[in-house]
């Protein structure tokens, strides 16, 4: 992290500290808490009533499932650590514990007792990490590879030479040659198969690394004592080349692996690390001095350059520039931000120098939310990875069994090539594949969707939606604009109608729905500046009717009473059937009358843009469409008719919309709902798989697996191509790492496959896997072509988001 060092007043350490690995218990500091977790509370609160913590960690060591079940049985047996989640794909774990019982330092210290190391995932941090994790591959590639080379040339006259044309101590010499080549590769290339085997030993547990660390150690013994005693019972042949090849597609597999995992599963990854490291943050003697961002607090003045993140939410006080904000709205172009205008995090000052007013940090912004969602996302094992970390350890002390058969059935004909058989079978029955087939490619879905303007929330949710054969849409903010507007006010209490829009907005203001937006937006637009008139306490929200507040007439025009605004069903007005427009009604409870009218309120709706096109498109890819709505017959029927929908049902309550839900699901069908996000959470949590719509979602309480940031219905087709393509990925890769087990076991137990070739097949059975996945990566509209000439008609007109 490269900054200008400034102390912090309340700690008196420099600003820009960031704990070092070898210092955990800085993290005990509450103040560094922030900087990798968040307050929680799954479980209730901790001891004294204080919150728990969600941290994430960067692991280190870690390489496939048996690792992560170690790392998580290692956390949950520290008292205080209520929860671990750790992915092997993502190589991060998601630690729950409670303030009061343990501190950070504790809980670091038992992963690193179990073998591994762990640093808080903060960006710099983790970023060097895999700098650094990446140039150690590269080296003992590049030694394993060089090596290999040299011993294959001092092996190669033995394969050629006739009986007769090599002497003895040419043989001998050859031999010795390739015994001193070989070290650099055991003793630094071999080095991570090693330690982690030793750690192996030492925990009592099986892991990946350690059949693989056996067949180098065996391998290598029995090539030396060939070497040492040439007249001994393995001074037949020695295997050296074997050793350095093996090593050599070992380490190209890996680093290869490496490589493309961080492509792909870190997708997600590079999402989430916008943020830059540190901000210019205005001094009180006005200069600017250069802090680490988690030092910001609200009312802090920063000066964000030309190329950087917006550290924080807040307002430009100074300048104008255009700020891309693409991954928070899903909007692919510029904006204009002047003074007075709302910045985001994470969004990016494209033009100029500006200084922005932090009213938000961390946590409190809406990418702190996605972040919070993704990071959550990312260490989810979907139901397939389950599996096949229940399988991976019981696999592998199957592995050392049939090593160990093998080489007992194979000694008596020749002692040295049964510990070869045994060699080849411990080195290509690796579970690596198997482990990574389901996660790699779920992250590689999930980080496509991210960059599209989709945040996964539950990585089941891609395996569901792969099975879908009904979608369901919601009208008003999913099929239609998410804004709606106020065409007209009719005023029919008495009250004029600009006081009656002003009573409506107040009431309005205490909720999200497009309805109660619209309402505020209206008397934002006609406010004339008076004192205001109305004062509303005690708001209630009937989810999907309408609000109830009490409501005193400062004027003393209309007694103090209870006031409602919402549908006809929610106040008990008459309903114009004169007009197709969306109505919403204003109704004083009387003691003496009863409800009496105050206004009624015309709104117009205008549908999506994309609207038809993705329904067609949904259609086509052989999916039901349904719209269930909570507004009047003919406003319901107008949207279906201009969307393409056949099959509608409006004045439906919330409960309606749940019950007809749970009816299609009676009848065997797989639903995936569409809604808005802010009154459809029942029936979004009830549907098999959900997408929740529009700008306004609580990203924290949505109910939603998915939750789009942008405008553009064509994420809900290219979301169904891209979850089938996703399960199909992963069966091919289930089928690939079960078949070439299956294939390769009894070649090796029988003689046929040498020690090379069991390491390159290794090699290629994980990269192979990770290749697949990586198609995923595919830019979504790339996946059009399997809509047919039915979405590429509709694309000519109707544009996809990208």
């Amino acid at each position: 992290m490269s900054m200008n060092s400034t102390v912090d007043q309340a700690t008196g350490r420099p600003a820009d500290t960031v704990p070092a690995p070898g210092a955990p218990e800085l993290l005990d500091d509450r103040q560094e808490w922030a900087a990798f977790g968040r307050p929680c509370t799954p479980n209730g609160a901790s001891a004294g009533g204080e919150s728990a913590w969600e941290s994430h960690v960067v692991i280190e060591g870690m390489h496939c499932a048996a690792c992560a079940l170690t790392i998580e049985e290692a956390l949950c047996a520290v008292p205080g650590v209520a929860q671990a989640e750790v992915s092997a794909a993502t190589q991060r774990a998601r630690v729950v514990w409670q303030p009061g019982l343990v501190l950070p330092s504790q809980w670091l210290a038992a992963v690193r007792k179990a073998g591994y190391g762990a640093l808080p995932a903060m960006d710099a941090m983790a970023r060097e990490q895999r700098k650094r994790e990446h140039r150690r591959a590269l080296w003992r590639w590049l030694v394993a590879g060089f090596c290999m080379m040299q011993v294959m040339m001092y092996a190669w006259p033995a394969y050629v030479a006739l009986p007769g044309d090599l002497t003895p101590e040419m043989e001998r010499l050859l031999r010795w040659a390739s015994w001193v080549i070989s070290l650099p590769v055991v003793l630094f290339a071999c080095g991570p198969f090693f330690s982690s085997a030793l750690r192996d030993i030492r925990q009592r547990r099986v892991s990946m690394d350690l059949p693989v660390a056996l067949g180098m150690v065996i391998t290598f013994v029995v090539s030396t004592a060939g070497t040492f005693d040439p007249t001994g019972i393995f001074g037949r042949e020695v295997f050296f080349d074997s050793l350095t090849m093996f090593v050599f597609f070992l380490l190209t597999g890996r680093w290869l692996e490496l490589r493309l995992r961080d492509r792909t599963a870190g997708a997600l990854e590079s999402v989430m690390n916008r943020l830059p490291d540190s901000v210019e943050r205005r001094a009180p003697d006005g200069t600017f001095e250069r802090v680490a961002v988690r030092r910001l607090v609200a009312g802090d003045t920063v000066r964000v350059l030309p190329g950087e993140a917006f550290p924080a939410d807040g307002c430009i006080v100074t300048g104008q520039t255009l700020a891309d904000e693409a991954l928070l709205t899903g909007e692919s172009k510029p904006v204009l931000r002047t003074p007075g205008s709302l910045v985001t995090a994470g969004s990016y000052n494209l033009q100029s120098s500006v200084e922005v007013l932090v009213q938000g940090t961390g946590p409190a912004t809406r990418f702190g939310q996605i972040v919070a969602l993704m990071e959550s996302a990312s260490l989810q094992k979907p139901r397939l990875a389950q599996v096949a970390d229940r399988v991976a350890r019981p696999f592998l002390i199957a592995v050392l069994l049939a090593a160990f058969l093998a080489a007992l059935w194979w000694w008596p004909t020749d002692p040295a090539h049964a510990l070869m058989v045994a060699v080849s079978v411990l080195i290509v029955t690796c579970p690596c594949a198997l482990s990574l087939a389901t996660p790699v490619a779920m992250l590689s879905a999930a980080g496509t969707l991210a960059r599209h303007g989709v945040l996964v929330r539950n990585l089941q949710g891609l395996e569901a939606l792969a099975e879908v054969d009904t979608v369901v849409f919601d009208k008003t903010g999913t099929l239609t604009r998410d804004g709606m507007v106020v065409s007209a006010i009719h005023a029919v209490g008495g009250v004029p109608a600009q006081d009656a829009l002003g009573l409506a907005a107040e009431l309005a203001r205490h909720s999200l729905h497009p309805v109660s937006r619209a309402v505020v937006m209206a008397a934002a637009r006609n406010a004339s500046g008076h004192a205001p008139r109305w004062q509303v306490t005690q708001v209630q929200e009937e989810v999907g009717r309408g609000l109830s507040a009490w409501v005193q007439d400062l004027q003393g025009a209309l007694p103090a009473g209870r006031v409602l605004l919402g549908s006809s069903r929610h106040t008990g007005a008459v309903l114009d059937e004169s007009t197709e427009a969306q109505q919403v009604f204003l109704v004083r409870e009387d003691g003496h009358a009863g409800r009496v009218e105050l206004a009624r309120f015309d709104l117009a709706e205008d549908l999506r843009a994309q609207a038809a096109g993705a329904v067609r498109a949904v259609t086509h890819a052989g999916l039901q469409v349904q719209l269930l709505s909570g507004d009047r017959s003919k406003s319901v029927a107008r949207v279906a008719g201009q969307a393409g929908i056949a099959d509608w049902r409006a004045d439906c309550t919330p409960q309606d919309k749940l019950e007809a839900l749970r009816a299609m699901q009676a009848r065997g069908q797989r639903v995936a709902m569409v809604g808005d996000g802010l009154n459809d959470g029942p029936v979004l949590a009830g549907a098999h798989v959900s997408f929740a719509f529009g700008k306004s979602v609580a990203l924290a309480q949505s109910k939603a697996d998915f939750v789009v940031l942008g405008e553009s219905l064509w994420l809900v087709p290219q979301a169904v191509l891209l979850a089938r393509r996703t399960l199909r990925v992963v069966r091919q890769n289930l089928w690939w790492a079960a078949g070439y087990n299956a294939l390769s076991v009894p070649l090796a137990i029988a003689g046929y496959m040498p020690a090379w070739l069991a390491g390159l097949g290794m090699a290629l059975s994980s990269l192979l896997v990770v290749l697949n996945a990586a198609r995923l990566s595919l830019p979504l509209p790339a996946l059009e072509g399997e809509l047919g000439e039915a979405v590429a008609g509709a694309s000519s007109a109707e544009p996809v988001a990208a």
